[in-house]
């Protein structure tokens, strides 16, 4: 599929030269405000649960949807009772306990990933309703152009090059027909971190790991990216972001502030990606994303740190939170987020 997007451009060449006439807004009056947020994938999502906790202690009124994407008359039917100002699109299969699961339930992934999403963005842009997508950037692998170690990061003009799982493709699909609508904010979201123990974590995830790759990629701490996302759509920003910090950190360097600050008795091995793919199913995206465009378009007020810097925070946010809930570490760490 990328091989036939490289080959046939035009669809996707005409669908961002629309989202650059439009100065990357909905329009060219004010955004609209931000008075009531309709939420999917807030009830049992991991980011639209952080979302809609955040927007609430900001007094914004916030729903919970109760429709199914992929129901596009349900979804039709709430977005005219609900009457957002704002949408989030925070669903999306991801599989159980990875993306490997996708491999196995394609028509699954599909409805969620693809039809779904595109129904909400199509619904919302009917009625000229404000919709971001929290999104991927794990739709690329370092190339010849964008090498390992270079500081040349893939930006949001890039076409995905990275097909070798079925969830990245599936999200590959999506992102060109999503820049088609100038109502959509599209965030790629990499490795997502939180300073808590949830299962979505990718610092939970890699410390269970009996063995880790140590490849340098572009991640996004959620304690920043979240509020940042907020203020995008806020000001009426559209079209594809690259959705993480600064700069670049390895799963090594991860796991090493992990160490200092939650477990100093953790220990942990590497092995290739050539030993990894033997135990996988789907292959695994590494990248780096340019980040260029983020800062220069979030409002003056928002700061974020560089990852390296993102993530040491973070790790000492964790160490105070699992401290005041658990007690000492680490021998009050819970045995399910033990190395399995």
């Amino acid at each position: 599929w990328a091989d036939e997007k490289k080959q046939s451009p035009e669809a996707e060449d005409s669908c961002t030269i629309h989202q650059r006439s439009n100065h990357n807004t909905m329009s060219s009056a004010a955004p609209t405000p931000l008075t009531k947020a309709l939420i999917y994938g807030g009830k049992t999502g991991w980011i639209g649960g952080k979302m809609a906790a955040l927007l609430k202690e900001k007094g914004i009124e916030v729903v919970l949807a109760e429709s199914r994407v992929e129901n596009r008359g349900d979804v039709a039917a709430e977005l005219d009772s609900v009457k957002p100002s704002h949408v989030l699109m925070a669903a999306g299969i991801t599989g159980r306990p990875n993306i490997d699961w996708c491999e196995d339930h394609k028509p699954e992934t599909i409805r969620t990933n693809v039809i779904g999403t595109l129904n909400l963005v199509d619904l919302c842009n009917e009625r000229n309703i404000h919709c971001t997508v929290y999104a991927t950037g794990c739709i690329f692998k370092y190339d010849d152009a964008h090498p390992l170690g270079s500081g040349i990061g893939f930006t949001e003009e890039d076409a995905p090059n990275f097909d070798e799982s079925f969830y990245s493709q599936t999200k590959g699909y999506m992102e060109p027909m999503l820049k088609c609508y100038p109502n959509c904010l599209i965030l790629r979201v990499r490795m997502p971190i939180s300073d808590d123990l949830s299962h979505r974590n990718f610092i939970t995830k890699i410390v269970k790991y009996e063995r880790v790759v140590n490849i340098p990629n572009s991640m996004t701490v959620l304690y920043e990216m979240l509020p940042a996302s907020l203020a995008m759509f806020e000001k009426g920003l559209t079209g594809v972001y690259n959705f993480c910090n600064p700069g670049v950190i390895s799963h090594n360097e991860c796991l090493d502030l992990y160490t200092k600050y939650i477990d100093p008795t953790y220990k942990y091995k590497n092995f290739s990606l050539e030993e990894q793919a033997k135990v996988l199913k789907a292959g695994r995206s590494n990248n780096e994303l340019d980040a260029t465009k983020l800062l220069r378009d979030l409002p003056e007020d928002v700061k974020i740190n560089d990852i390296k810097t993102a993530v040491e925070l973070c790790m000492q946010r964790m160490q105070k939170n699992l401290t005041e809930e658990f007690g000492p570490l680490p021998d009050s760490l819970p045995k399910e987020v033990r190395k399995n």
